[in-house]
């Protein structure tokens, strides 16, 4: 190589350089803008986690203990005053406290649920499971037909709820007098695939105690 060509390959890699540094005065900034972010973003993330896992241990905690009172009432009244991390939260003790209270005073107990029941914000399974316990308390005050129009809804559900549902609307039937619909219902909840052994169970004694014999 030439020494005009090693001078000429000099010069150039000056100007790489040159225009590289003037570059990254330009523009660094915004690379240590961008691991900034990545960094704080990562510590964020990582202090929301803990936190909210603090928040449920802490929730958790306070139904333990407000379980633990001695009675009812004083339960239902602990249970009253813990503050719920979410919709969530809130349904769980709506559940807990209507248990509670389900005893002493039914009908305020299912209207309890209800209301739960009736809120947009309340996970659907929380929602189905106070429709299925409204229904099911004794001395609730809800009339049939109010019984039956919250548990058809949940009928047209898949799953386990839909086979719970229909067998309180069995229990309904039985109850104004509807043998034949309620036989007909349980008999479809014993052939159903996806009941499970314990519900076959009692729904075969059910049909045995209303005079008839469960499907095989």
């Amino acid at each position: 190589m030439s020494d005009s060509d090693s001078f000429i390959d000099e010069v150039t890699e000056e100007v790489r350089r040159d225009r590289l540094y003037r570059h990254v005065r330009r523009y660094g900034w915004i690379a240590v803008l961008a691991v900034l972010l990545l960094v704080g973003g990562a510590a964020w993330y990582e202090w929301q986690k803990a936190s909210a896992r603090q928040n449920a241990q802490e929730f958790g905690d306070a139904i333990l203990a407000a379980l633990q009172e001695p009675d009812r009432a004083s339960r239902a009244e602990a249970l009253s005053e813990i503050s719920a991390p979410g919709d969530g939260g809130r349904a769980v003790l709506t559940l807990l406290a209507a248990a509670e209270a389900g005893e002493a005073n039914a009908e305020e107990a299912a209207q309890m649920l209800l209301s739960m029941a009736d809120s947009a914000g309340v996970p659907m399974v929380y929602r189905q499971l106070a429709i299925l316990k409204a229904v099911s308390l004794p001395g609730s005050g809800l009339s049939p037909e109010d019984q039956r129009m919250r548990l058809e809804g949940l009928a047209q559900a898949g799953g386990l709820t839909r086979l719970l549902a229909e067998e309180q609307l069995a229990l309904i039937d039985i109850e104004t007098g509807a043998r034949d619909a309620a036989l007909e219902r349980l008999q479809r909840i014993v052939e159903d695939a996806e009941a499970t052994a314990g519900m076959r169970q009692r729904v075969r004694q059910l049909i045995v105690a209303l005079g008839a014999e469960p499907a095989a």
